[in-house]
This record gives C-alpha cells, sequence and structure tokens, in this order.
C-alpha cells in the first residue's frame, strides 16, 4: 500500500482540510482576516493580481490593519476564486464585471448569466474557426514552400500582398 492510497493524499501536500473551499467555509473563524499573500494563496492568484483586480474595481476596497496593511476576508477570498475560474474560461474584464454583479445580486435572473455565458461561447467559436483558417492557410503556404536553397518562398511573397479581404 502507497502512501498515497494509505492517507488518501500525496506525501507533502496538505490535507483537505488545510485547503480552504466554498463548501468549507466554516472553516476559518468568523472574522478571520488575511494579508494579501494569504488571499492570493487561498485564493489561488497572484498577490500582483489581487492588487489588479481591486484596481480595476472587481474587488471592493478591503479593510486596512493599523500599519496600512490590506486585509482580506473569506468574502474577498471567494471573489478571487470566482474571478480566477471566470480568467480560465476566458471571460474579459467586462464580462466578469458582470458576472460578479449577477453573482452577488440573490434577485437575479439565470437567463442573464446565461446569456452572458452563450455570448461568450459564441465569440470563443468565432476565434477558433478564425485560428483554423489561418492554420489551414499556413499549411497551404508551407506546403508550397520549397523550403530548400532558394530563395523564392510563396510564405513571404502571401505577407508581402498584405491582408486579405473578406466578404
Amino acid at each position: 500500500m502507497t502512501a498515497t492510497s494509505r492517507a488518501g493524499r500525496a506525501p507533502g501536500r496538505p490535507k483537505p482540510a488545510d485547503i480552504p473551499s466554498g463548501d468549507r467555509v466554516s472553516q476559518t473563524p468568523e472574522g478571520q482576516t488575511f494579508n494579501i499573500g494569504e488571499a492570493a494563496q487561498r485564493s489561488g492568484v497572484s498577490a500582483k493580481m489581487v492588487r489588479h483586480y481591486e484596481s480595476l474595481g472587481l474587488l471592493p476596497p478591503v479593510a486596512r490593519s493599523e500599519a496600512g496593511y490590506r486585509r482580506y476576508s473569506m468574502r474577498e477570498v471567494h471573489t478571487l476564486r470566482f474571478i480566477r475560474r471566470a480568467r480560465e474560461l476566458g471571460f474579459g474584464m467586462e464580462e466578469i464585471r458582470v458576472l460578479l454583479s449577477l453573482w452577488q445580486d440573490r434577485g437575479r435572473a439565470s437567463r442573464e448569466v446565461k446569456q452572458v455565458a452563450q455570448r461568450h461561447a459564441a465569440d470563443l467559436q468565432r476565434r477558433i474557426d478564425e485560428m483554423q483558417a489561418m492554420q489551414r492557410t499556413l499549411e497551404a503556404l508551407a506546403q508550397h514552400c520549397h523550403g530548400d536553397e532558394r530563395a523564392d518562398c510563396p510564405i513571404l511573397d502571401d505577407l508581402q500582398a498584405g491582408p486579405r479581404h473578406r466578404p
């Protein structure tokens, strides 16, 4: 039996109770606050990005210690996790701002959230289609390039011709 199967986790990894999650908010004492490094670690967002999100207004201004250091509650940590996951899904900052607003509005209609997600999925599909077209063009150009000692190159000729006009 390995250490992983005996303990249920890899050696050196924190126990699940040590990892805060949205399902285990009660693990931290009510009112506990964290410095920016602790909040960054708990949320999986770098301290630099925490400050950036705060500067963009995605995080409300947080409490400060007597020495002027930022103090984050679990509420801000959860918000940071929300932002991180939205970024992982490719949402832009304005979309995240809308999603945060909807998340915090318990009276929202889920159709609004669905519309944001559907618009984003459609935009992703458009970008995928554009990238696949670029890939096909580059593969065709590379196929026509001899790739030898000759100076002539259809890839450079195409680039020199300038942008193509779309219908």
